[in-house]
């Protein structure tokens, strides 16, 4: 299983991170978590492209995690790949028909499949995946995706007691120790870090607050990607490690657009 970062910044841009959204790749399959600005353009430039995913999971509905989807679905038109699933929380079936409300000329255009998912276990594009709520200041899931080929080999990242390897990506989520408990296990965790302890915040976590979570969870993970990262943590990566390493001592790294991970 593969996972690209396309996106790995917020609702404010800094120049250097598209806004929210992930590739996951297993054999022929593709699912894009997230769809926010600029995360068309990261996908064209893997080997996929608008073209080849079969379908995009959103985590909840704020406009950084679903502006590109309007655009997504125009480009897939005109390519005349006209099939497209989308699933996200409840309230996504209404997203998309105010959407192509105000874009009516798309009207349709596609075979759009809409799935609306609750927190438990099932499958998307061929992905097991599980979703449990966040803690956001508006509904949202994070999700654990399950390699469905569990394929032998190595890879940058590789899970090694035998289970199928995961991947969990926690969307927009203050820090707490079930949601650590949810990702036991998974090779890597891609979790919101959006803010330095200097800021005061709720509805994400700052590193000392992620820390305390990771180190009081009854879980083990094999690494921890920072994502969704607003311009106040420009210049404060190494700060906002130490701050991390004061209560976990676990590999914690800073995602970037375009990083690629083999989870095998």
């Amino acid at each position: 299983m593969r996972v690209t970062f396309l996106g790995t910044g917020s609702a404010m841009p800094t120049g250097d991170r598209f806004q929210t959204g992930l590739l996951v790749e297993s054999g022929e399959r593709s699912l894009m978590v997230d769809c926010g600005s600029g995360t068309l353009h990261a996908l064209q430039r893997t080997d996929v492209g608008y073209e080849g995913i079969d379908a995009v999971l959103l985590t909840h509905h704020h406009l950084d995690h679903v502006s590109d989807l309007m655009a997504l679905c125009k480009a897939r038109w005109l390519a005349g790949e006209t099939d497209l699933t989308v699933a996200g929380p409840p309230g996504t079936r209404d997203l998309l028909t105010d959407l192509f409300d105000v874009h009516d000329y798309l009207q349709d255009r596609l075979d759009l499949t809409v799935r609306e998912v609750d927190p438990g276990q099932f499958e998307l594009a061929g992905f097991p995946v599980a979703a449990m709520e966040a803690r956001h200041s508006t509904y949202c899931l994070a999700y654990r995706l399950t390699d469905p080929e569990s394929a032998d080999g190595g890879g940058e990242d590789t899970h090694s007691d035998g289970d199928p390897p995961a991947f969990v990506f926690s969307g927009d989520s203050e820090a707490f120790e079930e949601l650590i408990e949810f990702a036991d296990g998974a090779a890597v965790l891609a979790h919101d870090c959006s803010f330095p302890d200097s800021v005061d915040v709720s509805n994400h976590p700052t590193p000392s607050s992620l820390g305390r979570a990771l180190s009081n969870a009854d879980a083990t993970v094999g690494r921890v990607y920072l994502t969704h990262l607003y311009p106040h943590t420009d210049g404060r990566h190494e700060a906002m490690l130490d701050s991390m390493s004061d209560h976990y001592d676990g590999d914690v790294r800073f995602a970037r657009d375009e990083l690629s991970l083999d989870i095998e």
